[in-house]
């Protein structure tokens, strides 16, 4: 592989395999706001905050982490304010002390915190004004979770970034991947340039599914899984990665590592091929080489479609699964590229309607469309160009779902969020 994409292939996974705590979404919110309680020097007197229409659906059902089971997204701001690292980014609340938790909630009852919707048109936006003391300090995160655009103080601008050129925190060219080039990357790749990363994505996505099959967790989708089907891997794969959503949906303070800024996609595209690497007792070479497939077929697929969507993430992460778990088996491109188009053709239907306890259904649904997809062209099975959304061509067919999703399903995504926040 030439050494230019290379490298640019090990900058995606570094850019994109990091950790977080809790929901992405209400993280940024508690990020953005202590960031602007940093930069004001001072705990706010109030706080007006305007989100985008994705980030009211992403943060409105989900339990934001270290803050005894609070939701929505002035707690979020609260818990980011009173207790938050911004230093810490996306694990901003990871420091929190239960100590600490009556601060949260009582700033959260005793000071003004207004919402209301940004009229930017961009997917991912928030806009934190806080005030105290005659002096005001502007936080705007915007195009992904830890994209700071602009920072100001009092008026004095301190920080900014201009939208139309930053494009998100991220350096390296999605637009280089494709499924042959990650087979031959994963086969290829230097081992001690990913290792570090991949170590910890097993590590803490292992962790999180531990603790959601083992306590009571949101609507226990991971347990029901292994009692109503069995311990058999194909289960066990859709089990694990339904119960490291139940965890994570319900504020469990463990970090998870994600993928395309999503920790429910970040467990999708690990865990199953994790079960089953281990079911077949591969080594850690084919283990590390299986993860890079399955992470960079999630994001090459989620590149089209943009952070946030009407599109549920985790179709796309059931496909990398489905394809890392083929490369396991000794499939290549080809064999990848009919996993992937299978499961596209199979589950592209599901849509996004926020997070909550319901993902891990999803993540179990995402995980066996990629499991028949495979299925399918091991027994020389697969769907064909002009079946539905499927064109000939595996690059071909992954554009197209960016476009269902990006374009055709913006107003399914309007309507939602609609439906979403009717009588809130």
């Amino acid at each position: 592989m030439d050494g230019k994409l290379y490298r640019a292939y090990v900058e995606i996974l570094r850019e994109e395999l990091v950790p977080a705590m809790g929901c992405t979404e209400p993280i940024a919110v508690a990020y953005a706001a202590a960031l602007a309680r940093q930069t004001l020097g001072a705990l706010p007197e109030r706080a007006d905050i305007r989100v985008s229409a994705n980030i009211i659906k992403n943060v409105k059902s989900v339990v934001v982490p270290h803050t005894g089971g609070l939701r929505g997204i002035a707690a979020a701001a609260a818990a980011g304010i009173a207790a938050g690292d911004a230093g810490r980014e996306l694990e901003v609340l990871s420091a929190v002390e239960d100590g600490q938790l009556p601060a949260v909630k009582a700033y959260l009852e005793s000071t003004p915190i207004c919402v209301s919707p940004a009229d930017s048109g961009l997917i991912f936006d928030i806009q934190i004004t806080v005030e105290a003391q005659g002096h005001t300090a502007f936080v705007r995160i915007a195009g992904s979770h830890t994209n700071v655009v602009r920072v100001a103080r009092d008026g004095e601008t301190l920080l900014e970034r201009d939208l139309a050129q930053s494009g998100g925190p991220e350096k390296a060219d999605r637009g280089l991947l494709t499924v042959e080039g990650i087979v031959e990357f994963a086969d290829t790749v230097e081992l001690s340039d990913i290792k570090d990363i991949l170590d910890r994505q097993i590590r803490l996505n292992r962790a999180i599914a531990q603790e959601g099959l083992r306590g009571a967790w949101g609507a226990g989708v991971g347990k029901v899984l292994l009692d109503a089907y069995g311990g058999s891997v194909h289960n066990r794969a859709k089990a694990w990665a339904a119960a490291g959503s139940d965890a994570r949906m319900s504020g469990c303070e463990l970090p998870v590592v994600i993928n395309s800024g999503s920790g429910n996609q970040g467990i999708t595209a690990s865990l199953p091929v994790l079960v089953y690497a281990e079911e077949l007792g591969a080594g850690q070479e084919a283990l590390y080489r299986a993860l890079t497939v399955s992470n960079l077929v999630t994001i090459h697929l989620k590149t089209g479609i943009g952070r946030l969507s009407a599109y549920c993430g985790a179709t796309s992460a059931g496909c990398g699964a489905g394809a890392g778990i083929a490369y396991l088996h000794g499939g290549r491109a080809d064999e990848l590229a009919h996993t992937i188009v299978n499961a596209v053709a199979i589950n592209s239907g599901m849509i996004c309607d926020g997070a909550k306890a319901s993902c891990a259904a999803k993540i179990a649904s995402a995980v066996e469309a990629g499991l028949l997809g495979w299925q399918m062209q091991m027994h020389g099975e697969q769907f064909y160009g002009g079946d539905g959304i499927v064109v000939k061509g595996v690059e071909n067919t992954i554009k197209n779902v960016g476009r269902l999703a990006r374009d055709g399903m913006a107003a399914t995504d309007r309507e939602i969020i609609s439906m979403m926040v009717e009588g809130c």
